[in-house]
Order: C-alpha cells, then structure tokens, then sequence
C-alpha cells in the first residue's frame, strides 16, 4: 500500500470518513482502541492516513458503530482500493511534498490553474520540462539520474489528460510565459505547438491572460485548485496548492474559496478559446519558429 508519508486521497477519504462516523457516535478514539485491543494511537493514525486499513480492521470498527449495510459496504470498497499503490512509489527520491501533490492531483475530478511563470507541467514538452527542472536544480542540487527521473514522473503525470475519465483542466495561462524562453528557439516552438494539441482535448480548456489587456492583477503567485468528486459517497475538500520557492496546500474551505474567486476573476479577463488559440499559434510562428 501506499507509504505513510505520502497517502492517497483514497486513504484521506477513508481516515475522514471513519473519523466522521466515530464523531457522529461520540465515542472517542482511545475508547475505540480499547474495545477492539488495540494500542491507543492506532485509529488515530489510521484516520490520519499515517498507516494503511486493513480491510479486516475497517470492518471491525464499522460493525461497532453500527453502520447500516449499504454504506458498510461502499467504505469497504473505499478501504479495497486504499490498499492499492500509487505509480508514484516506484520514484522513492520524490520530496514529500511533491509525492503528496501527485497523489491528490492522480485522483482530481478537475483543476483549475493560474500560471504567470512556466508552462504547466501537464503540458509541458519533455524537452521543455527538462530545462524547467534543470532551472530548479540551481538551488536543489540533484544528480543527472535523478533528474532525468523527474522529468521521467512530469511525463508520468500527464497521462490523466488522456486516460479514461480524463482530468478536466482548465488554465489560465499569462501571456508573458509564452514570450519567456525556456531552452533555445526549437524547444519554445515545439512547445507551443504541444500546447495547441493539447488545446484540442476535449477535457483541456487553455486561456491566455493577455499583457495588453486591461485587467487587474489579483494574485502574484501560480496556483491549481484541484476538485474531487465524492467516491463511494465519500466526499473529499477541495485543495489548493501554491508554488514559489516552496510548495504549499490547503484544504480549508475559507482559503480554497479564495482561490477560486480569484481564478474565475482571472477566467473572465482572458481572452476567449479561438483567440487564445491563435494568439499561441502567432507568437510561436512569429517569435519562435526557427
């Protein structure tokens, strides 16, 4: 199963649900603990999703708050599938931070992202993506192998824009990262054109902020708000993550609320589909084709 440090949404969703339903009951964790033999920080660290559910144990504490059949058996299908690994294990030098992010954005309905430095990684080329992470290993030193494994998991992640029920993204891209270069001249061409392939996916929804427009700036950071659909009639909060020099996450509702006010101000000042298109297929045809 998944490491401790960093769970799948699947194990938050199932540490949350249990935690809801020993609340609803009022009994408290240690009180649980005790009545099934267990030592005292165990529910706690399963409903915490520091350790895995045994199916086994997950039983055991829903036929002792009594839990109705029917939703008996959705969590147990949740706690099945919480048992799986991420493809992200197989990459065991990720930061944490990072392994968390990945397994939240695998498992997202739909994100909505801001970006006023780089491409998107979901929709960066490898050559680009490669040039981006050799910029952060300026300040975070990693072997040539590593490096190239994190270009290796960028790839990765961006099969959940054409797998089955494909992620939904939408993003607000600013006009200036189309204009910054990243590589030489070629890597900038082949990676505007990789974005109006992927503009095409029925799932992607690519708007530029314009620099000649007359909008306001909201926020001076990148962001993506990521969106999960309730599974096995287990909801999961919504979750912002920001990046800077350091990576940060939310799930409070007052700052996730936040973040999408601003990403729909953002939305409503960006140029339309078509014209984003063609203000894409412009700047790499006339600032970037070699």
């Amino acid at each position: 199963m998944a490491t401790s440090r960093t769970p799948t949404v699947r194990q938050r969703r199932l540490g949350a649900e249990l935690r809801r339903l020993r609340e609803e009951r009022n009994l408290t964790g240690d009180g649980v603990a005790e009545t099934l033999g267990w030592s005292p920080s165990k529910v706690s660290r399963i409903e915490n999703a520091r350790i895995g559910a045994r199916v086994s144990d997950v039983r055991l504490m829903l036929e002792l708050y009594q839990v109705d059949p029917a939703h008996q058996r959705e969590v147990l299908a949740l706690a099945e599938e919480a048992g799986q690994r991420g493809w992200w294990a197989q990459y065991p030098d990720l930061p944490p931070e990072y392994a968390a992010f990945i397994a939240l954005e695998d498992e997202a309905d739909a994100a909505l992202q801001c970006e006023s430095q780089v491409i998107p990684g979901l929709l960066q080329t490898e050559e680009y993506a490669r040039h981006v992470i050799q910029g952060w290993n300026a300040i975070a030193t990693l072997p040539p192998q590593a490096l190239e494994r994190r270009v290796e998991v960028r790839m990765r992640r961006q099969r959940l824009l054409t797998r089955p029920n494909p992620l939904r993204l939408s993003v607000v891209l600013d006009e200036s990262v189309l204009l910054r270069r990243v590589g030489d001249r070629s890597t900038m061409y082949a990676q505007l054109n990789r974005l109006l392939e992927l503009a095409a996916l029925p799932n992607v929804d690519l708007r530029v902020l314009p620099l000649d427009g007359p909008h306001q700036p909201i926020v001076g950071e990148s962001f993506i708000l990521l969106e999960f659909s309730p599974a096995y009639d287990v909801t999961f909060p919504d979750v912002v993550h920001t990046e800077s020099l350091t990576a940060t996450q939310s799930q409070h509702e007052s700052v996730t609320h936040s973040y999408r006010l601003a990403w729909d101000s953002l939305a409503h000042q960006t140029l339309g589909s078509e014209e984003s298109l063609e203000r894409i297929f412009q700047i790499a045809r006339e600032r970037w084709r070699v």
